[in-house]
C-alpha cells in the first residue's frame, strides 16, 4: 500500500515522522507533499530526514516556500522542490491519505 501524508501545516511534525515510521515498518509506501505553511518544517532537519528512509517520496510545492522566505539551501537533494503537480500524482498514486 502507498500512504500519501498532505502537510499543510508546521503543527504535527512529530505525527508526521511518526506515521511515516509506523507505515514502514509494516512494509508501505510513503508519498509527502509539503504546502502552505507545512513548508516551514523544510527548514527542520528531523522533517527533512525523512527522504533518506526507503520507501518515502518526498516534494513540496516552491511556490509556497518562496512565499514564506523558506531557506532551501539545507533541504536533501531527495526532497522534490515542485509545484502542485506533484500533489496530483500524490493524490493518484496513494491508495490512502492523511491531511495534517
Amino acid at each position: 500500500m502507498k500512504l500519501g501524508i498532505f502537510v499543510n501545516t508546521d503543527k504535527h511534525l512529530d505525527d508526521v515522522i511518526g506515521i511515516t515510521k509506523a507505515a514502514l515498518a509494516r512494509g508501505h509506501e510513503v508519498i509527502i507533499f509539503t504546502m502552505d505553511t507545512g513548508t516551514k518544517l523544510l527548514e527542520n532537519p528531523k522533517y527533512t530526514e525523512l527522504s533518506k528512509l526507503e520507501g518515502v517520496d518526498m516534494s513540496f510545492c516552491d511556490h509556497n516556500a518562496t512565499g514564506l522566505g523558506i531557506d532551501k539551501s539545507g533541504i536533501p537533494e531527495k526532497v522534490v522542490c515542485g509545484s502542485q503537480y506533484n500533489n496530483a500524482v500524490m493524490q493518484h498514486e496513494a491508495d490512502k491519505v492523511i491531511v495534517l
